[in-house]
């Protein structure tokens, strides 16, 4: 018979070892980060040994190699045992542990998130992904019959229907503009997004990183010259955020949503938004708030009933990031993305229509087999090699997105390089 004192005993000491399970991850980006002190970010982006530490702190199906991280990626393992033992938490109680003891912390988490975005917590609301952030912002804007709206042709579908609506609903207009992949320069992009700006143009709309082809916008010169001519502007940082590093300051726009289960790695169904301090009052929710929190961001979470698990555990995806660091992170995406895209384009047998300047692109790279249907490509990469990766049909052209992630190894980007190399041999 096991006696109390023992089922204690042994107890506690299975929660200590699984304490320190979950926080394996943890120690391991912070012991490799500590061992690598003072190295420049490109040497650290080709340093296996490092990163084969990082690729340790993630439960993955290896028998796939999947290339895209661009929807949504698996959390390390510390993000998501938190993301469960807060689950298990709630579930003992929700409406005493889950409101009363984990629903308050969200402010800790958001107090984090807006250090490392660079605003004030009073500023940012959590939300569950970027297309929520963003028609936070594109239905609350009081907009009427006339009033003009500017964005791209390769904005994300949910965003130009949700702009589609408010043509039907309202009268409104929507102007989408169009340009090159890869463009000719980032001045270039900025001048078809201002000079499209006209007298009824009151919202200008656009990305911060498209999720077509992974092209960065000089977002601080487009939305300084919005906000001279009177224009609100919303940027769609969906894959932005924990990709490649900048701050708010760096931005300048009035709204900004991003999703959080991209690149910092946090639980599936967690993003933010933005909202400029001086437009949290006049912006209407999706959900209605009483009058007296109109100046409180925190009436953008008002969704009712939700779970405290998958926003309390942003924390640890924090953490996992901070130990990493964006730079550090940032070049070794590059690093990744440059190793197939320099291989493809050597054969003359692709195009690629990603920039591989540093500062228009990151992870994300979209590249074409110009012999062979995208989707045809597409459908080879999985049934001969267990490949992910995302087709591309736009108007203007088609390809692949590849998104690779830290998780993601050599071996495995090298596979990708010779299985694509040999389905344009065989067409």
């Amino acid at each position: 018979m096991i006696s109390r004192r023992h089922f204690l005993r042994a107890g506690t000491t299975s929660a200590v070892a699984l304490t320190a399970f979950t926080n394996e991850s943890l120690a391991r980006v912070a012991s490799v980060a500590a061992r690598t002190a003072g190295v420049a970010p490109a040497d650290i982006a080709r340093d296996e040994t490092y990163w084969r530490e990082i690729q340790q702190g993630f439960t993955l199906d290896r028998t796939i190699i999947n290339l895209n991280n661009g929807g949504c990626c698996p959390s390390p393992r510390v993000v998501h045992e938190a993301f469960k033992r807060y689950l298990d938490i709630s579930n003992q109680a929700p409406v005493y542990h889950m409101w009363q003891i984990l629903e308050p912390n969200i402010e800790t988490v958001r107090r984090r998130l807006a250090a490392e975005f660079g605003c004030s917590p009073e500023e940012m609301a959590i939300t569950r992904n970027a297309s929520e952030a963003l028609q936070i912002a594109q239905l609350g804007i009081d907009l009427k019959a006339g009033d003009e709206v500017v964005t791209t042709n390769q904005d994300y579908g949910r965003m130009l229907d949700t702009w589609d609506q408010r043509v039907r609903r309202e009268g409104i207009a929507v102007r989408k503009i169009s340009f090159p992949v890869p463009p000719p320069s980032m001045d270039d992009l900025a001048d078809r997004l201002i000079g499209a700006v006209g007298p009824k143009t009151k919202v200008l709309h656009f990305c911060h990183i498209t999720n077509l082809t992974g092209q960065i916008f000089p977002v601080k010169k487009i939305c300084d010259a919005a906000r001279v001519k009177g224009v609100k502007t919303i940027v769609d940082g969906a894959h932005a955020f924990a990709h490649f590093p900048y701050k708010a300051a760096d931005l300048g726009c009035d709204y900004y949503g991003t999703s959080l289960h991209k690149w910092l790695l946090a639980p599936i169904g967690t993003g933010f938004l933005y909202v400029r301090q001086e437009n949290i009052e006049s912006l209407w929710g999706l959900t209605p708030t009483g009058a007296a929190r109109a100046k409180d961001i925190r009436k953008f979470e008002e969704i009712g009933t939700h779970p405290a698990a998958n926003h309390n555990a942003i924390a640890e995806a924090l953490s996992f990031h901070e130990g990493m660091g964006i730079e550090r992170k940032s070049a070794r995406l590059r690093y990744l993305r440059d190793r197939w895209a320099n291989r493809l384009e050597a054969t003359g047998r692709f195009k690629i229509h990603t920039s591989l300047d540093p500062a228009q692109s990151c992870a994300i790279g979209t590249v074409q087999v110009l012999a062979v249907p995208t989707a045809k490509a597409v459908q080879q990469l999985w049934d001969k090699w267990k490949i992910i990766a995302t087709p591309i049909v736009h108007a203007e052209y088609e390809g692949i997105r590849v998104t690779p992630n830290v998780y993601t190894t050599l071996e495995e980007i090298d596979t990708f390089g010779e299985a694509m190399e040999k389905i344009s041999q065989a067409s």
